[in-house]
């Protein structure tokens, strides 16, 4: 049947495109008003360009053609992150802090889970320039106060940072083959199977690996990681303090550890973190550090961000009884009917002007209707049989 979509990819009709929308504008402006700036990068690039400092995920996340002007290969984007880190170090080349949000599709080969579309609408918000955790927490406080806006708040932001790995993995001196399976084993949570490709691994680095899985919490964890893991690696001290910084400095927000999360560990370099809402079993927005993506576009540049499934947050609000419209006769030639009808949307109201014939709306939910009496048009309630 030549009018079914591919699998994950869906329509969205006039009620959830509507939410959707409402929900884009009044997170754009939420970031606008912290001085976030609002970019639009295409949909396609060159592929390499879109996969640049991205990691292999990216790449197998990244449908691919060829560009019948140039005979390059062409990329549409899965992510709008690296876009926006282009933008930043090759075209607005500031010198000090640059702010960007953007909202646009974003298109997977596979769904990311079993709820997730193919093509999603990917709102997101980054800071370059500033290398401290600082900016790091004025993104999660900016994710944050996003959902607060939307009136979804937040179960839980569960903090990790790869560093912690990455730390470990060279004072092992691990090959990339083991780096990778023990990657793989984390992710997974597979202790068993972690412990099988540790054994050979010397003290105290097998028992730092083993112990990763095991460090997930409150704020508390970070003080058992303190214990179990290598006091020896300053990179390790570091990520630590980090976190501990993080969470004392905004204690209204729920945030739990993770130590053993490991999303993005060939793209992020030091905070990552995920967002979770009650009910909802797979992370809403994810984020993190990812310091020198730009350097292949002129300038290895700090960067911080974050980013969401705008279609999927809508799914997830709570029905809004959406504002009812109003019923106006066809105006032609009636240049006074019509002047009612302009002056009741510039205020802001739907109007429906009815065609020559037309008795009933079947678009958008009517409860009011334009009426002429006395001479005068006035708005009366619909009243239902």
């Amino acid at each position: 049947m030549n009018w079914l979509l591919p699998e994950y990819i869906a329509d969205a009709l006039p009620s959830e495109a509507a939410r959707i929308e409402t929900l884009r504008r009044s997170l754009l402006d939420h970031c606008r008003l912290r001085g976030f700036e609002h970019v639009m990068p295409p949909l396609l690039e060159y592929l390499e360009s879109l996969l640049t400092g991205a990691g292999q995920d990216l790449d197998l996340r990244t449908f691919k053609l060829v560009d019948q002007l140039s005979g390059r290969t062409l990329g549409v984007r899965a992510d709008m992150t690296p876009q926006a880190a282009r933008i930043d170090a090759h075209l607005l080349n500031h010198q000090g802090v640059t702010r960007l949000c953007y909202c646009g599709s974003v298109l997977h080969t596979l769904p990311a889970n079993i709820s997730a579309g193919r093509e999603q609408l990917q709102l997101g918000a980054e800071v370059y320039g500033y290398a401290g955790v600082e900016a790091d927490l004025e993104i999660v406080r900016l994710m944050a106060s996003a959902f607060e806006r939307a009136r979804l708040p937040l179960a839980r932001i569960d903090l990790g940072h790869v560093g912690i790995f990455r730390a470990l993995v060279e004072a092992a001196a691990l090959t990339d083959d083991a780096e990778a399976e023990l990657l793989a084993l984390l992710r997974d949570k597979d202790v068993p199977g972690l412990a099988a490709a540790t054994a050979q691994l010397p003290s105290p680095y097998r028992e730092a690996l083993l112990a990763l899985p095991t460090l997930y919490g409150g704020s508390e964890v970070l003080d058992r990681a303190a214990e179990v893991l290598p006091a020896s690696l300053p990179a390790l001290r570091a990520a630590l303090e980090q976190l501990r910084h993080l969470i004392e400095s905004a204690p209204e927000l729920p945030f739990s550890i993770d130590l053993g999360d490991l999303h993005g560990y060939h793209y992020h370099n030091g905070i990552v973190f995920a967002a979770y809402v009650p009910g909802y079993p797979a992370a809403i927005a994810r984020g993190g550090r990812y310091d020198g993506v730009g350097k292949a576009f002129g300038r290895a540049r700090p960067a911080t961000g974050f980013s969401l499934d705008l279609r999927e947050l809508a799914r997830l609000l709570p029905p809004v009884k959406p504002a009812g419209g109003i019923l106006a006769p066809y105006a032609g030639a009636d240049r006074v009917l019509a002047g009612h009808i302009a002056a009741l949307r510039e205020r802001g109201e739907i109007v429906v002007e009815l065609l020559p014939g037309e008795i009933a709306c079947e678009g958008p939910q009517c409860d009011r209707k334009l009426v002429l009496v006395g001479g005068h048009w006035i708005i009366e309630a619909i009243q239902e049989d």
